[in-house]
């Protein structure tokens, strides 16, 4: 795998299975809101961004004043149903142990909430310590934004061109392309959706995948492949 020195991974919905529990969530209290969405519209459309961007969106859109107290009540709610509920996708083990590059997660969720998850789903000790939140580079910083990739890449001493990111997001795909990294989507997690790949894909994944079992092949294919950036 001469192709590549570094292999980042996004960790809600490719790492650990929890979109699908923050949607779930998300939908029920913009719906109490008066703003009635699926869990299913939430994850095609909001999967990826950070639940301030999301308000703001819809405020916009909507024009409909979302409570400043949404904010605090979905990280509260969302923080108990996490650590409750949250699993590891299956295959991360196996995949990272046959990929010789070295590793890191860059997110958008907190370093708190990273730390939580990843030590409850038994994976903080494949990445630590370089895991990586976009909240900790200050305010708006967040994927779509190229800012975490850039930063991690920047942290493990890997130039972007000789990284690949694996994002299961369309706002996550954009923001590796825009870091001039090449990408691999993900749709493994419970919160996929039937045109998530075709999504993946025109955002400018070059391959995807639905299986973490199948990565390491991939990237191996890849590293092969001179992909236009």
């Amino acid at each position: 795998m001469d192709g590549f020195d570094l292999i980042i991974f996004d960790c809600d919905g490719v790492l650990v299975d929890s979109e699908i529990i923050a949607a779930n969530v998300e939908s029920v209290l913009l719906t109490e809101a008066g703003y009635p969405i699926s869990v299913e519209e939430m994850n095609e459309r909001f999967a990826g961004l950070t639940w301030q961007d999301i308000l703001f969106q819809i405020e916009r859109e909507a024009s409909i004043p979302i409570s400043a107290s949404l904010l605090d009540k979905s990280q509260q709610i969302l923080d108990v149903r996490l650590e409750q509920e949250v699993q590891a996708i299956p295959g991360v083990e196996y995949a990272v142990s046959r990929l010789p590059m070295k590793r890191c997660i860059c997110s958008n969720s907190s370093s708190k909430r990273l730390d939580m998850m990843l030590g409850k789903v038994g994976l903080k000790q494949l990445f630590a310590p370089n895991i990586f939140s976009a909240k900790d580079l200050g305010p708006d910083r967040a994927k779509p934004k190229p800012d975490i990739f850039l930063h991690g890449a920047s942290q493990m001493g890997v130039s972007p061109s000789r990284t690949v990111v694996v994002e299961d997001s369309t706002h996550g795909v954009h923001a590796a392309r825009a870091a001039g990294m090449r990408v691999i989507g993900f749709t493994g997690g419970s919160h996929t959706y039937p045109s998530h790949a075709d999504k993946l894909t025109d955002a400018g994944a070059e391959t995807v995948i639905s299986r973490m079992n199948d990565l390491p092949g991939v990237v191996a294919a890849l590293a092969e492949w001179e992909g236009v950036l």
